[in-house]
């Protein structure tokens, strides 16, 4: 048994397909099946029900998965650390974040981190909440922000999360046109009657604002849908209509002006996380410093943000 072995049938178990696994790891799909083929030898087991379109794990391959998950993140950790025994002057560091969180804080933060560590490798994965904490428990990445809508880590692995801030969601318009509305904060049943750019159905932040529209029995006045934050927040630049946003994104923005959201104020609690079985590397300990120190430095700049540190 070895280490490419095991992360061959992590990625079959993980993408449920020989084709795209081996294309995921770069291998040729003849490699790969003899990978398997050989693992499932030396164990003495079938790892894998094959059929036609459809691979599945048998209640062997169920029992290996989450071993050799935990094996092969504490090889990749063991790896990291001994190319950082020099002192944080080389190393990998994968992160990962939602896209609202890549434009703000993770932004300002590997600013920060390649300033003071240029020779370490930085890669980031940029998804919703519920996709990094599966790229935690199979150690696709190191450390991730998230938020608490994620709800609860797949089985097999235990999360330990350092809850970073709270955030509300707030209104944000052009700076350009008039203001929309009269005071600092607007209801829901305001924002009903604005044109509305609404986020692509991937965000969890859509479907939060969605809900709330359907509790208070609201129809939304949707002008553009499906854009992607950074799309979302041209268009509001130019006029387009208005976006319901965390209010982080808004830092640094001076072509955009917020509302807050009250009846009902909507928030989300950022959080780091990682594995708890994993001890993380020693670059990957120095990110979440910084990651902790640029939250609670963000914080400090908008009332609509809490730190919880």
């Amino acid at each position: 048994m070895n280490l490419e072995q095991l992360r061959g049938f992590v990625e079959v178990a993980r993408l449920g397909h020989f084709t795209r696994a081996s294309e995921h790891l770069h291998l040729a799909q003849p490699s790969l099946s003899r990978q398997i083929s050989t693992l499932e030898r030396e164990l003495g087991a079938e790892l894998f029900h094959r059929a036609r379109g459809h691979i599945a794990l048998t209640a062997a391959g169920e029992t290996l998965l989450p071993r050799a998950q935990r094996m092969l993140a504490e090889a990749d950790a063991i790896r990291d650390e001994m190319g950082e025994l020099a002192g944080l002057r080389r190393g990998r560091v994968r992160l990962g974040a939602p896209p609202t969180l890549c434009i703000s804080l993770v932004a300002e933060a590997i600013s920060s981190f390649h300033s003071a560590h240029p020779g370490i490798d930085l890669h980031l994965t940029e998804s919703g909440s519920r996709r990094l904490v599966e790229e935690l428990a199979v150690g696709a990445v190191d450390i991730a922000l998230i938020t608490e809508s994620d709800g609860p880590p797949p089985s097999g692995f235990s999360l330990t999360r350092m809850p970073l801030l709270t955030e509300e969601l707030v209104v944000v318009s052009a700076a350009t046109e008039p203001p929309v509305s009269s005071s600092a904060s607007m209801t829901l049943h305001h924002l009903a009657t604005l044109p509305l750019i609404a986020l692509d159905e991937t965000y969890e932040l859509r479907a939060t604002t969605d809900a709330a529209f359907r509790a208070e029995g609201l129809r939304p006045n949707h002008v553009l849908e499906g854009a992607e934050m950074d799309a979302v927040l041209r268009f509001v630049e130019r006029g387009v209509g208005v976006a319901v946003v965390p209010a982080m994104v808004l830092l640094d923005r001076p072509a955009l002006r917020s509302v807050r959201l009250t009846h009902p104020m909507m928030t989300r609690t950022v959080s780091l996380a990682h594995r708890a079985d994993v001890t993380p590397a020693v670059a990957v300990a120095a990110i979440r410093r910084v990651i902790v120190a640029t939250a609670a430095e963000v914080a400090g700049r908008d009332p609509a943000i809490t730190s919880l540190l």
